[in-house]
């Protein structure tokens, strides 16, 4: 509980689950929401509303709303068109505490010590904090990302959404310097998955909120199901939230990673320089495997905490 995070978030099913494992598992000094899997007003709603269910006392910083060059794009064949549709929404009184996300970034790593920053969507407000105050990145711990992939893409043939949705962002992070970048991208998100079986004993446990996350997964499956054929629904975000807290779990390799940003065939695109005794500069610690049971497990027990 010791280690500090920013989460920075498009909610989004896997992020509202992001965000209850990473109030369970680290101090959480701020939530920042970026245009992403819908639009801005939707995910700073949407996080709010998951800190209204919870009881959760973390502020609530709504930032960019559109990437840095290309036009926005959404992910409504995913997570709906309000980004968390599923089971009824319940009202919330909650409000955002600002509506500078990138100034919460800076001022908050310039006054606490080695702090995370986990971006789980669009690297929109990271990029731009970075590029407003270049000094944060020698006072961050390091950057855990759920993004890209080593392999295919989900959004194209090569490119992971959240790199895609803004790869001039991405291109700014991944060539920032940060000490530590961790990149959990598609290749392991997959390995983390959540089936029927979970959802009907989150169901069964009762509670507002295992019982509104069994809602919500039954929607984000019911989605991988008919795109993807999947029989369970991958846990993209919170592999980035236990990367931080838990990085035993992983096994990770340092590799040389950038970003193509503008390729008519390739945009968003990480391309992971994986070659034997290269000299390239491994600037990325990639996220191979996870122990995918502990992991879930993690999962079940931090909607429970909530029960």
């Amino acid at each position: 509980m010791n280690t500090k995070i920013i989460l920075d978030c498009d909610p989004g099913h896997d992020d509202a689950m992001a965000i209850l494992l990473a109030a369970r598992e680290c101090d959480v000094l701020a939530i920042t929401t970026v245009s992403g899997n819908a639009p801005l007003h939707l995910t700073t709603a949407n996080a709010l509303l998951m800190c209204e269910l919870a009881g959760l006392d973390i502020p609530v910083h709504s930032g960019a709303d559109r990437p840095l060059l290309v036009p926005a794009a959404h992910a409504p064949r995913a997570h709906g068109a309000t980004g968390l549709d599923g089971p009824p929404r319940p009202q919330v009184y909650l409000e955002a505490t600002s509506a500078d996300a990138v100034g919460c970034i800076i001022s908050t790593v310039r006054t606490h010590d080695d702090v995370w920053l986990v971006p789980v969507g669009p690297l929109t407000n990271i990029a731009l904090a970075i590029r407003q105050a270049p000094d944060i990145v020698g006072r961050i711990a390091g950057i855990s990302l759920m993004g890209g992939a080593v392999g295919p893409g989900n959004v194209t043939p090569t490119a992971e959404f959240n790199i895609w949705a803004d790869p001039h962002a991405a291109l700014i992070v991944f060539r920032s310097g940060t000490r530590v970048l961790r990149m959990a991208g598609l290749n392991l998100t997959h390995q983390l998955c959540v089936g029927p079986e979970v959802i009907a004993a989150l169901r069964a446990d009762g509670g507002t909120v295992p019982t509104f996350m069994a809602g919500l997964f039954d929607f984000y499956l019911a989605s991988y199901q008919e795109r993807a054929g999947l029989e369970a629904a991958p846990m993209h975000d919170p592999c980035a939230v236990l990367a931080v807290s838990r990085p035993e779990l992983f096994s990770f390799g340092a590799r040389h990673v950038d970003v193509e940003a503008d390729g008519d065939l390739t945009r968003g695109m990480t391309v992971v320089d994986e070659r034997p005794g290269t000299e390239a500069v491994r600037n990325c610690d990639v996220a191979y495997s996870i122990d995918a049971a502990a992991a879930l497990d993690l999962i079940v027990d931090a909607v429970r905490n909530y029960g």
